[in-house]
């Protein structure tokens, strides 16, 4: 039942016998004495957290909505709010709003800015909810929009990684394992094993969003409030799937935030191992790639150095975003319920990852179309390594060779080709037949390299046919 009107401007002007003073502490006549300058600066988190300002608007208005709608504040002070919120978006756009230290974080510095532009309407904006559902309801609309972002670079880098692929689906390259020459797979095929990565970076983005998209607003302090609040109406005007269902567990909980950081490590640990092998593959003693140069720097002191600084500090940014989520999962583990000051310090990590993840994925869409291929460089290499021995082996299993006889008599043969500094493809007839009877002229369609790849042919294989099979599967779910 809504409240009368006159009714809740008395109710209200008594639970608000602590307003924002002259000095601005929400709680100062509780005290007997200042806040010393020292703890303010310790305690303080506005010069961090107000990149929140937009979203603390957001559910400002939305929870104000709310109020208007139940009758706890009138019509005149829903509009003075937005009126208010208008002016003070505009001053932080503008670069004119004036963020005070005194005030401690953004939801303080705006709800005091409100004031003075509105007056005791502003004052009433925080009936009914607490700077603990408050905060936690700002990092959620934050998150999710940091999400939407992310998901956003993820499908530009993997239709940037497509293309790579598509260009270079009959590209042979030296599979590895061990860092050794395995067998022989195709530079698209490689890319798409990074494609199938990011894929499941996105999926893993998607579903945390799902648990980041529940309201904690009317939570309040700990244990709700004792106004006639709509929780649903406020989550449908944020675009909220669900409200948190305990009040102790909004306020307190950032295991959302965990699971993005987690999420976001395994971003960063598959960007890590690519910039590893984009690393590698620059090198001049294997050359397989170029990156282009505006990705790279020079040496200050040798003057012939092209240096892949991106895919590094790519790589060293790798661990920094690991740190953050196992600085989160610390933070968290000793806490009781409910809310605790603890919590102001997942900001900062939170942020970092943010930024991270979003900088690196912006540029590494952008690199990926500066990558040259060196098929030459690539060709000469799976050479190298008797890359085909398997296809012989079981090109001789197909004859009646059990498998351990095949894969002794081609082991032998890449010994003597060993000692005679030769592929296999360049022994004779006769020279292959000396270990298996069951050897034939067919056998060299076998050992070439196109035919190696060619061979594997099923969904998942290295076969240009299925290369390009995938790359319009995953261009159809990319839209």
């Amino acid at each position: 039942m809504a409240f009368g009107r006159r009714r809740n401007a008395s109710i209200y002007s008594s639970i608000m016998t602590a307003q924002l003073s002259k000095k601005s502490e929400a709680w100062s006549a509780r005290f007997s004495e200042p806040v010393s300058d020292l703890v303010k600066r310790y305690t303080a988190s506005v010069f961090f957290d107000k990149r929140l300002a937009q979203f603390d608007i957001q559910g400002s208005l939305a929870h104000a909505e709310m109020l208007a709608t139940r009758g706890i504040i009138s019509a005149q002070d829903l509009a003075d709010i937005k009126r208010g919120m208008a002016q003070i978006q505009s001053e932080i756009a503008d670069g004119k709003f004036e963020w005070l230290l005194d005030l401690e974080d953004v939801h303080l510095n705006i709800e005091k800015r409100l004031t003075e532009l509105v007056g005791d309407a502003g004052k009433r904006l925080h009936t009914g909810r607490s700077r603990n559902d408050q905060v936690a309801t700002d990092i959620r609309l934050y998150m999710r929009a940091a999400i939407d972002d992310i998901q956003g670079l993820l499908r530009e880098f993997r239709l940037a990684l497509l293309d790579l692929a598509e260009k270079n689906a009959d590209t042979i390259l030296p599979g590895f394992t061990h860092m050794q020459v395995a067998q022989p797979v195709t530079f698209g095929h490689h890319m798409l094993a990074y494609v199938e990565m990011f894929g499941r970076d996105a999926e893993r983005m998607a579903d945390c969003r799902k648990r980041v998209n529940r309201l904690p607003l009317g939570a309040a302090a700990l244990a709700g409030t004792t106004f006639p609040i709509d929780r649903e109406q406020v989550a449908k005007l944020l675009g909220f799937d669900d409200v948190c269902h305990n009040s102790l567990d909004a306020v307190s909980d950032r295991d959302f935030a965990i699971e993005f950081c987690a999420a976001s490590a395994l971003v960063m640990t598959h960007i890590s191992r690519m910039s590893e092998e984009l690393i590698i593959w620059m090198s001049p003693r294997v050359g397989f790639i170029d990156i282009a140069d505006r990705f790279c720097t020079g040496s200050s002191i040798m003057p012939q150095k092209k240096n892949p600084d991106v895919p590094e500090l790519a790589r060293g940014k790798t661990g920094r975003v690991n740190g953050h989520l196992i600085g989160l999962l610390t933070l968290m583990k000793g806490q009781p319920l409910a809310y605790n000051k603890d919590n102001q310090e997942d900001k900062e990590p939170l942020f970092d990852t943010v930024d991270t993840v979003i900088d690196t994925l912006r540029i590494f869409a952008d690199m990926a179309h500066g990558i040259t291929v060196k098929p030459e460089a690539m060709r000469a290499a799976a050479l190298q390594g008797y890359a085909t021995a398997t296809d012989l082996a079981d090109y001789l299993v197909k004859k009646g060779l059990p498998f351990r006889d095949a894969h002794e008599a081609v082991a032998r043969a890449v010994r003597a080709c060993d000692d005679r500094k030769c592929d296999l493809s360049e022994l004779n007839l006769d020279e292959l037949r000396a270990f298996s009877t069951l050897i034939d002229q067919d056998v060299y369609a076998v050992l070439t390299l196109e035919g190696s790849v060619a061979a594997r042919n099923h969904v998942g294989g290295t076969a240009p046919a299925q290369v390009r099979a995938a790359i319009a599967r995953v261009r159809s779910r990319l839209g």
